[in-house]
């Protein structure tokens, strides 16, 4: 059985549901995860908020002492906690070893906080006196991430808030806990005090536990957008700080002056790479002209055709499984659909009759059109959508129509057509002849619309922001005729 870990120890629910944790490749159970209880959460909590004082006034340059042990640890795990990652998500090795390698970055970042926390000073901004802005933690702050990156997403969050010298909670997906177990092992070799981080298992009750505990100051959750909009009411009328990461639909423009090539290679792996169960996948491909839409669509097929997907733990795999049964009928239900609408299917990936798991290979639909259930519906799946228009700038319009604004890519040699793209289009984070615009560890992440509530966003200075308030000082001292 899974174990929770509260106040510095490995610690038995107390409930008896549970939910079984499934390899995705097999179909196999690998463990079982419980479904933790709002008493659950209270004691995590409780144990953070009594832990917080105590680490508030650690010093910051001591309190990233653990995080540099900590990404030493992962380096020496790297290779087990990738193949945790691709046993109990289905990642191939390489896309699970690259999620680590991201991780480990943030941590590489939060040890920077002494220099990221700093405030700022003035000197006389009247006669004799002078104004400090310091950076203050602010107690117990808590995460819910998803099951697609299982354990990359935690660490988009509470490095930044630990460093910043608060308490934390992670509720990990229960349908992936594995990784994060080992992961809870190295944090505990890493040294941080006991309260400082938890964990506790746990579905829609540990959830709205979470986004109502009273001793809770703010939320960090990545899923879907319905739910994200349930975290973000929840959690801002109890008076929360919550950032929460949605849904997305992300759109990819082709110029007829782009190296097809090149830009039908990336483009895929965009849509395919982690089965399409990231955030930041390429959905519409929108190529500018009918001649551009002809030279893509055929490299894109021949590409997607030759595709080798299988077990992740198999190295010539080039793409896993999805993550359940559910997921798989639901992306098949999406294709059949855009079928009865009129797409085009030049490339079926729905026969895996061969393949145990939830696999589905590429598929490739054509002659999209803006009001097919396809273009406007996060997918999820490995599933390439081809549309044309006749200029850019219906382009620009169709992917500004969508109420997600994540991520949209940009393939072209003209720096105009880019400086353009990048003025004039919606999304929060974009991509010039980049498929996945991931930003790294020192930059924000986030989307827009119905991709992102809140206002602040993940990582980078952002996160400073997230995980502190500001305190203005301002002081007059008057001189000491005995000393003066």
């Amino acid at each position: 059985m899974i174990k929770h870990y509260i106040d510095g120890q490995w610690v038995e629910s107390i409930t008896t549901e549970t939910v079984d944790v499934i390899n995705p490749a097999t179909g196999k159970v690998l463990d079982k995860c419980p479904l933790g209880t709002a008493a659950e959460i209270d004691s995590a909590v409780r144990a953070a908020k009594a832990a917080f004082p105590a680490w508030r006034q650690v010093p910051a340059v001591d309190r990233v002492q653990p995080f540099f042990r900590l990404k030493a640890l992962m380096e020496e795990n790297l290779e087990a906690l990738a193949r945790l990652i691709t046993i109990e998500n289905g990642k191939i090795m390489a896309e699970s070893l690259g999620s680590v390698r991201r991780a480990i970055q943030m941590v590489e970042t939060a040890c920077g906080i002494p220099s990221l926390m700093m405030g700022e000073f003035s000197e006389d901004i009247a006669s004799g006196v002078d104004s400090v802005a310091i950076r203050q933690p602010m107690g117990v702050f808590a995460s819910i991430v998803p099951f697609n990156f299982p354990l990359m997403v935690p660490f988009w969050f509470w490095p930044f808030a630990v460093a910043c010298g608060n308490t934390y909670v992670i509720k990990p997906s229960e349908r992936v806990p594995l990784s994060q177990m080992k992961l809870f092992e190295l944090i505990e070799k890493a040294g941080f005090p006991k309260g400082v981080v938890n964990m506790v298992h746990g579905g829609k009750e540990a959830v709205n536990a979470l986004c109502s505990h009273p001793d809770i100051c703010g939320i960090s959750f990545v899923g879907s957008t319905p739910v994200a909009k349930h975290v973000y009411t929840t959690g801002t009328a109890a008076g929360k700080r919550v950032q929460a990461l949605g849904g997305a639909k992300n759109f990819m423009v082709v110029l007829p002056d782009a190296i097809m090539e090149k830009s039908a290679r990336v483009a895929l792996e965009s849509i395919t790479g982690c089965a399409g169960e990231r955030c930041l996948a390429g959905s519409v491909v929108i190529c500018v002209g009918d001649e551009s839409y002809q030279k893509f669509k055929k490299r894109i097929v021949s590409l997607a055709s030759d595709m080798v997907v299988g077990d992740g733990l198999d190295k010539t795999s080039q793409m896993g499984p999805l993550i359940s049964q559910t997921a798989k009928d639901r992306v098949k239900s999406l294709i059949q659909s855009a079928v009865q609408e009129g797409a085009e299917l030049l490339l079926d990936g729905r026969n895996t009759d061969n393949l145990p798991g939830f696999f589905l290979r590429p598929t490739v639909l054509g002659n999209v059109k803006p009001e097919m259930r396809v273009s406007k519906e996060e997918i999820f799946g490995p599933v390439v959508l081809l549309a044309k228009t006749e200029t850019f700038d219906e382009a620009i319009q169709w992917l500004n129509n969508s109420p997600y604004a994540n991520t949209s890519s940009l393939f072209t040699t003209s720096g105009a057509a880019a400086r353009k793209f990048s003025y004039e289009a919606d999304p929060g984070m974009l991509g010039i002849n980049i498929g996945v615009p991931a930003p790294m560890a020192f930059f924000s992440f986030g989307g827009r619309k119905d991709s992102f509530f809140g206002d602040v966003k993940a990582h980078g200075n952002a996160c400073i922001h997230f995980f502190t308030d500001t305190k203005v000082v301002i002081q007059r001292w008057e001189k000491d005729s005995s000393i003066w």
